[in-house]
C-alpha cells in the first residue's frame, strides 16, 4: 500500500480544480476517478490477501455515467451478505476512517428497518419460540421497505431523516423516527435487504461481502456466545441462517457491482479509504 500511496499526488504535487458544475469538469473527474480506481485494482490483485473478489466490468463506467449526468444527487452505497460475513464490522470501519479523514460519509444500517414484532413476541414467549413455529425473520416482508425505499429516497435528494430503532433486547420493538440520519455526500447503506425487490436499483454502488464457510460459522457461533445464547441454540439459529441465505441473499451476489472478501484485514480497509480520500483532495483552486 506505501507504493500506491506514492503514487498519488502529495499536497506539493496539486491538481489545478476544474470546474465541475460544467460537464466537460465531471468527465474529466469521472476519467481521473476511473485511472484512481483501476489503479487501486491492480494493486489490490497482488495482495496477499485482496479485499476484490469480482468487480461486474461495466461497474467503472457506469459509475462515471452517473457522476457526469447527475451530479447534484447523494451517491448511496449499498453493502449487503450473510449473517456474520463481517459487513457490518467493514461498514464500521469504513465510518472510523472516514470520520478521521473529515471524509462526508454517512452510515445506515437496514437492521433498524425490521417490523415491529413485539407483540408475536409476547405471544410466543420469545424470539426464538417465534421462529421455531415459523416467523421468517430474514424474509422481505419482515422488514418496512416501504419506509426505507422513501427514507433512501429522500437521502438521495439531500434531506435528513430520522430512522426508526430496532432494539437488539429481544423484545421486537421498533422505535419510530429515532435516528438522524444527515444527507452526506456519501451515505453507507448495510444490511442483508439491502438487494431485496427494488431496493437494490435505489444504490449508486452495490457492494456483496462474500466470506467463507468456515470462517463464517466461527464468526456466528462466536458472536452468539457475547449475546448470552447457547451453543446448541445457536447452531439451530445457524441452520435457519444457512437456509434464509439461500432463498434470500445469495442471489443478490450475482447483481453486485463489486464483491469484496469479509475476511480482508480492517487495516487494509482503512489503508483503501485514505488512498481513495488522498486521490479524491488533490485539486487547488
Amino acid at each position: 500500500m506505501q507504493m500506491l500511496m506514492e503514487n498519488n499526488p502529495s499536497s506539493k504535487d496539486k491538481i489545478i480544480k476544474p470546474d465541475f458544475s460544467t460537464k466537460t469538469g465531471r468527465e474529466f473527474l469521472a476519467f481521473y476517478l476511473q485511472t484512481k480506481f483501476k489503479q487501486i485494482i491492480s494493486y489490490d490483485k497482488k495482495t496477499a490477501q485482496p479485499i476484490f473478489k469480482e468487480i461486474n466490468p461495466n461497474f467503472i463506467s457506469k459509475f462515471s455515467r452517473r457522476l457526469i449526468e447527475n451530479p447534484n444527487k447523494k451517491f448511496l452505497i449499498g453493502v449487503t451478505g450473510e449473517s456474520a460475513s463481517g459487513k457490518t464490522t467493514i461498514c464500521k470501519q469504513i465510518k472510523k476512517t472516514s470520520t478521521l479523514l473529515n471524509f462526508p460519509l454517512e452510515f445506515l444500517s437496514i437492521d433498524n428497518y425490521f417490523n415491529d414484532i413485539s407483540e408475536l413476541i409476547k405471544e410466543y414467549g420469545d424470539f426464538d419460540s417465534l421462529r421455531d413455529n415459523g416467523y421468517d425473520v430474514d424474509s422481505p416482508e419482515s422488514f418496512q421497505l416501504e419506509l426505507l425505499k422513501d427514507d433512501l429516497t429522500k437521502l438521495a435528494n439531500g434531506i435528513d431523516i430520522k430512522a426508526p430503532e430496532y432494539l437488539i433486547n429481544g423484545t421486537g420493538i421498533s422505535v419510530p423516527e429515532s435516528i438522524p440520519i444527515s444527507s452526506k455526500k456519501f451515505i453507507l447503506v448495510e444490511g442483508m435487504a439491502a438487494m431485496y425487490k427494488d431496493i437494490k436499483d435505489i444504490f449508486d454502488v452495490k457492494i456483496y461481502i462474500d466470506i467463507d464457510p468456515q470462517i463464517q460459522k466461527k464468526w456466528f457461533i462466536e458472536r452468539a456466545s457475547k449475546r448470552n445464547q447457547t451453543k446448541e441454540n445457536a447452531l439451530k439459529h445457524w441452520e435457519y441462517v444457512c437456509n434464509a441465505a439461500e432463498k434470500y441473499i445469495r442471489p443478490s451476489k450475482a447483481q453486485a457491482d463489486i464483491v469484496i472478501n469479509g475476511a480482508s484485514s480492517l487495516d487494509y480497509f482503512s489503508q483503501i479509504i485514505e488512498f481513495i480520500h488522498t486521490a479524491t483532495n488533490c485539486f487547488t483552486a
